[in-house]
């Protein structure tokens, strides 16, 4: 098994341990890993969670919809970590 494999293993564990005992349909939770994807940058993640809404019948708007919500996570933390290095660095030396 390669490192990437291992990888999306664990990824998946983790995933099924984050709800259990939770009353989440498989539906809602590939949603939220659709968005958790986004906000991670994660590529892999995003291709194998997007396959796995496809099985499971999700329309692609409410998809985009999960994805755009991490994509704000997303611009919220880079705007943040922004910040924090413009405080660190000084104001010219980041650029947006």
């Amino acid at each position: 098994m390669t490192t990437v494999q291992r990888s999306r293993e664990g990824n998946r564990a983790r995933l099924g341990r984050s709800f259990r005992g939770a009353r989440v349909d498989q539906r809602t939770k590939e949603l939220v890993a659709m968005g958790a994807a986004a906000a991670a940058n994660c590529h892999p993640c995003m291709d194998f969670h997007l396959a796995k809404c496809d099985e499971l019948g999700i329309d692609r708007e409410e998809v985009a919809a999960a994805v755009k919500v991490g994509l704000m996570v997303n611009h919220g933390a880079e705007s943040a970590i922004r910040k924090k290095a413009r405080e660190l660095l000084g104001e010219t030396t980041i650029e947006d």
